[in-house]
């Protein structure tokens, strides 16, 4: 899965990353190396569901997709 990010340099000095297409994802580090880190860890959480919700039976199957 390939997802846009953008980056950009603060005011403060630290490199802000947020993803449009995941309202929300937003990240930041000293660095743009750290903050593209820090970004792509806040993805993986964000797309990741808690499948503690959900209840595999006969009538409900769970699937994964790679995108």
């Amino acid at each position: 899965m390939n997802i846009k990010v953008i980056l950009e340099k603060g005011e403060d000095g630290y490199f802000v990353a947020h993803c449009p297409s995941l309202r929300s994802c937003w990240s930041q580090g000293k660095t743009a190396d750290e903050a593209l880190n820090n970004i792509k860890e806040a993805i993986e959480l964000f797309v990741e569901p808690d499948l503690g919700e959900f209840i595999e039976d006969d009538s409900h199957k769970i699937y994964e997709l790679v995108l």
